[in-house]
């Protein structure tokens, strides 16, 4: 009997939930990188294993907004919560909980939410700090178990898919057992693309950094592809080009190598870069450039 469910993996910026849906996957769907809020969109990641069909559903990190592209990103939390048949909380060692994920707990037991505790990036923590981390949970609600992982390196990540069949009812599944995402070519393209602006710039400016694909033409096993990336200050422009065009090249090359691996194809990518000041304050910008709310 076929069986499937949709699981939200949710927590702060930075704890890893990216790199752990890739891991769960074995192929990257969701970029990462060291910086936070990395994640904007909601990703959905599809694990198909026997008769089992899991649909993860990575969120952005849970955060206090400073723009309007900050509270798109806290509602897509929100939303995304409202619709799923259990919970992945990803956290840290620490040996307090945190206000975000004392607020994601909250939620939890408003909505008589299951969900399943992750403790990330167990290879960097000592055994006494994880300890801690369980205990000091453990006295905020009863998750369905506590998984220690290391994303990074798979470890303990069987474990959790294992964890996670409590939440899969009988039912035929939503997608084909050969899919591991539901977002399209051009958009994770966009988006690696964005990964290696948060790579390679510094401070907040790629955080004001969106990219579109303008282009894409496929012809004999081979993909053109022209993006723009929009700055929000002429200032940013001449810093992501870089000197002699420099850095954009570097940027184009890192997200060549990495597209042409998801597509299995030559890419030829050409990048040009635009400004569009204060976008992420605009409604209007921030779904022009994709960042749309589920309907």
């Amino acid at each position: 009997m076929k069986k499937t469910g949709f699981i939200a993996i949710v927590g702060r910026p930075n704890v890893g939930k990216s790199t752990l849906l890739n891991s769960i996957l074995g192929e990257k769907v969701a970029i990462v990188s060291k910086k936070p809020q990395t994640t904007r969109n909601r990703i959905t990641g599809i694990h198909t294993e026997g008769e089992n069909q899991y649909v993860f559903l990575d969120t952005p990190g849970m955060h206090k907004p400073r723009t309007r592209l900050g509270d798109f990103m806290v509602k897509t939390v929100s939303q995304t919560l409202g619709g799923v048949d259990g919970a992945i909380l990803v956290v840290e060692p620490r040996e307090a909980v945190g206000d975000i994920e004392a607020e994601i707990i909250k939620r939890f037991k408003q909505d008589g939410m299951s969900a399943t505790l992750v403790i990330n990036k167990i290879d960097a923590f000592r055994a006494p700090a994880i300890a801690k981390t369980i205990a000091a949970y453990a006295e905020t609600f009863d998750f369905d178990a506590v998984v220690p992982v290391s994303a990074k390196n798979g470890k303990g990540v069987e474990i959790l898919i294992s964890e996670c069949e409590r939440y899969l009812y009988e039912s035929d599944w939503f997608f084909s057992d050969d899919i591991v995402t539901d977002q399209p070519e051009r958009q994770i393209a966009a988006e690696i693309i964005r990964e290696k602006l948060l790579r390679n710039l510094d401070e907040e400016i790629p955080h004001g950094t969106a990219v579109t694909i303008e282009e894409w033409r496929e012809s004999r096993g081979k993909v053109s592809i022209r993006a723009e990336i929009y700055c929000e200050k002429a200032s940013h422009k001449g810093i992501i080009i870089g000197k002699g065009a420099s850095l954009i090249k570097k940027i184009g090359t890192q997200a060549r190598e990495d597209i042409e691996k998801i597509l299995d194809a030559r890419v030829f990518l050409d990048l040009y870069v635009r400004v569009k000041e204060n976008w992420r304050d605009s409604n209007f910008n921030i779904s022009d450039f994709g960042y749309k709310e589920e309907e």
